[in-house]
């Protein structure tokens, strides 16, 4: 198979699995227990954060483990106050957007930020933002389908001014990007493992020292209290180790991924009628949605997929439906036209012989 789908999941790095087995065999002990057994794996828990810590640039003291993205991104809308204003993006994740409109269900006035043509968060929507005041602002680093990059840092100083706290999902842009939560002038930033070429189950939230969190889950103490539950630590271990990895290998995964998207634009430039969206605006160097007018991006996932070439059409977290990608429509691209959007999404384990085979077999399907 040729997988190009890293945006969905990564596989789990060699590496990282030799660090979490002994924690799914021999080392399974309660890291609540106070006896060498729990000390042992508390003290592997103490390492991950660490490790993670390194990568983000922060004090080991800010992380709190989660299950993952979708979790922290929950608990990072959970500091809202009773009836607060609230804004994120119009092409937020799902796991943003869809606690974002529950809460206006409660009580909470939602401002929705608008994009360009781009993708790209826009001055005007910032502007009107500030007038408006709302307690907290949700806009992730790196959109997972366009791949398109947000002046996170910029924007988060105008509204920081304004006393407006500041979340990002850096979900996508973890490993693949430098992502240094105090250069981002953010006040709260998601992570999650499986993303990273670490175990799914584990994420965090990273917490700015002056912000205070309400638990969406008691009953344990876990994580100071702010996120109870017996912690996975098999893959708390493995995103400590991937993101070692990911802080050591950054340039060299950037370099690679970039000379095989360069690839790839080039030869899907000799594809009629093809649209790469973004394609002129600063992205991970691992993301190409392109659309082919009058072909189906759904049903050209399913032909691939019969070819051993996994692509996706959009989001892992919205699939499953045949509404065009909401992340398109707030870019103004036309319904029928974002209805053929297809992500291939790059990895440190594809080559340029898997681009060369993915580009034939997709002019195959097109011609038929």
């Amino acid at each position: 198979m040729i997988y190009l789908d890293y945006n969905a999941t990564t596989p789990l790095d060699e590496r990282v699995l030799a660090a979490m087995l002994p924690f799914l065999s021999t080392y399974y002990g309660n890291p609540s227990s106070l006896y060498r057994h729990g000390r042992l794996v508390r003290s592997a828990i103490d390492t991950a954060r660490e490790q993670l810590a390194a990568l983000v640039g922060v004090s080991a003291a800010q992380i709190i483990f989660t299950s993952g993205g979708t979790e922290a991104n929950n608990l990072a809308l959970a500091t809202l106050s009773p009836n607060a204003g609230f804004a994120v993006s119009a092409i937020e994740h799902p796991s943003i957007l869809e606690p974002a409109q529950y809460l206006t269900t409660q009580g909470h006035d939602l401002t929705l930020l608008a994009v360009d043509s781009n993708g790209t968060i826009t001055q005007d929507a910032i502007n009107q933002l500030i007038s408006r005041q709302p307690q907290l602002v949700s806009m992730m680093l790196a959109n997972n389908e366009t791949g398109v990059l947000q002046p996170v840092a910029a924007y988060a100083e105008q509204l920081k001014a304004n006393n407006i706290l500041i979340h990002t999902d850096a979900v996508q842009a973890l490993g693949k990007i430098p992502v240094a939560f105090n250069q981002l002038n953010v006040d709260l930033m998601s992570v999650s493992s499986h993303k990273i070429y670490g175990a799914k189950g584990c994420g965090a939230l990273i917490v700015g020292k002056d912000v205070t969190i309400k638990p969406i889950l008691r009953g344990g103490g876990q994580e100071r209290n702010l996120r109870s539950g017996t912690e996975n630590v098999a893959a708390i271990v493995a995103f400590g180790k991937a993101a070692e990895l990911a802080h050591s290998e950054l340039n060299q995964r950037n370099e690679h991924l970039l000379a095989l998207r360069t690839l790839l634009e080039k030869q899907l430039a000799t594809i009629p009628h093809l649209t790469i969206f973004a394609q002129h605006t600063p992205r991970l160097a691992n993301t190409v949605l392109f659309g082919i007018d009058e072909v189906d991006g759904e049903m050209l996932v399913m032909r691939l997929d019969k070819k051993s070439i996994a692509v996706s059409s959009g989001s892992a977290c919205a699939s499953g439906g045949s509404l065009p990608s909401h992340v398109l429509l707030a870019m103004g691209v036309e319904e029928g036209q974002a209805k053929t959007a297809v992500r291939v999404s790059l990895g440190m384990s594809n080559t340029a012989v898997e681009i060369a085979d993915f580009v034939t077999t997709l002019k195959s399907l097109i011609t038929q």
